[in-house]
């Protein structure tokens, strides 16, 4: 039975379309777009999940959400086992440090920049703290970039995959001259043909 994807314009869901072409696992979307005023996503969603939220996996019948949990399931079920280090190794642990991270540490200080920017001067005193994270959160991604250019081995992981909406965050707030390593990483994913297969079927992707 094919994978249904659940997806939300200029999300973080394209990831899981990328993720499915690097699998090559069949997959149809089903395509949500964001109010033109609020951003937010449309309450069609809460017809496919209580939260509302995007992505979302359907498999046979079985719902999947959060992006780390799709992105493990999809690897362990529909042929992304080479997208994952060999279990019981420190690479292993590492991956699975680096995908929390995506969606915990590093989008914490993310959403708190997009969620103040529409207060205007009354988000004033969150804003150094805002800033103190993002940058701690980025130079720490920046500085465990391998020589490879990826951030677990020599060749692309599922934790590649997830934190690349993190570094594309970080470039499209103009700091890439100072995370280089983050901006090539970018870079280096735009380039891939499945990225890129993903970004045509996806729709909107914040400029990209």
């Amino acid at each position: 039975m094919t994978l249904i994807v659940h997806h939300l314009n200029n999300s973080r869901s394209q990831r899981i379309l990328w993720l499915l072409e690097e699998i090559g696992a069949p997959y149809e979307i089903r395509f949500y777009d964001r109010d033109p005023v609020t951003n937010l996503a449309p309450p069609e969603l809460v017809a496919v999940h209580p939260l509302g939220k995007s992505p979302v996996l359907e498999d046979g019948g079985r719902v999947v959400i959060e992006s780390g949990a799709i992105t493990e399931y999809l690897c362990e079920r529909h042929g992304g086992g080479h997208l994952v280090p060999e279990r019981g190794t420190d690479d292993h642990v590492s991956h699975l440090e680096w995908l929390h991270f995506a969606e915990g540490s590093a989008m914490t200080p993310i959403l708190l920049r997009i969620y103040t920017a529409r207060l205007g001067e009354a988000a004033a005193p969150l804003e150094p703290r805002i800033n103190q994270q993002l940058d701690a959160h980025f130079s720490y991604m920046e500085s465990r970039i391998g020589a490879a250019g990826h951030f677990i081995g020599d060749s692309l992981s599922a934790a590649d995959i997830m934190l690349s909406f993190p570094a594309e965050i970080a470039v499209m707030q103009g700091m890439a001259p100072r995370y280089p390593k983050l901006a090539a990483f970018v870079n280096a994913c735009h380039a891939r043909p499945a990225w890129q297969r993903a970004r045509a079927k996806g729709g909107a992707y914040y400029g990209y």
